[in-house]
Order: C-alpha cells, then structure tokens, then sequence
C-alpha cells in the first residue's frame, strides 16, 4: 500500500491509492460439475421425461432418412444459440436413442 503521498491528483491512477482486494474465483466460474450434481440431473431428467424440443429431435431421429445429424443438430442450435451445446445435446438425444433400443431389444 501506498503512502497519501504517492497519490496522483489526476491521470490515469488518480486517486488516493490502496490495496486492491484478491477476487476470489466463484463457483460458477470454475466449470465443472460435481458427481452430485450429475447425478441430481441425471435423476430428474429420467423421472420428469424428455422437454418437448428433445422429443422433437429424438422424432427427427426416429424418423431416419437422410442427414437425421444434421437435421438435428440445426434444430438444435436453433434451440439451444450454442454450437457446442448444440452437438453435446445431438450425442446426449443419440446416446437416450441406443439406450432404449438396447433395452427394447432385451425384452
């Protein structure tokens, strides 16, 4: 810290002059999510279903024919304003798809 005397009147580091404080990191800024957390979100999703715009993609999928990928990806990032979140959200939606397969085959 600084004496008064080393205080500028004017200028960029006008001012009388002090100790500037750390900034502590929050915990949304350290992106990453807790197993918790994880598992929390996994739990809900399965027990309140998939959001109508997933449904739509799933459909999109469902229905085959040709670029279903990139069908649902532009539906997607429409949706979502994110290319990256836009492709997890298309693996998440396929992942769901070969996951109820398998069990639809097991059956």
């Amino acid at each position: 810290m600084k004496g008064p005397w080393e205080s500028i009147a004017c200028g960029r580091e006008k001012g009388f002059q002090t100790q500037k404080l750390e900034k502590k990191v929050s915990h949304c800024q350290k992106r990453h999510t807790s197993k918790r957390s994880k598992v929390v979100r996994e739990l809900i999703s399965e027990v309140t279903g998939m959001i109508p715009y997933e449904k739509h993609m799933m459909d999109i999928l469902k229905a085959g024919g040709n670029n279903t990928e990139k069908k649902m990806y532009k539906f997607a990032k429409k949706r979502l304003h994110s290319h990256k979140r836009a492709l997890a959200k298309r693996d998440a939606i396929k992942e769901l798809y070969a996951k109820m397969r398998r069990a639809h085959h097991h059956h």
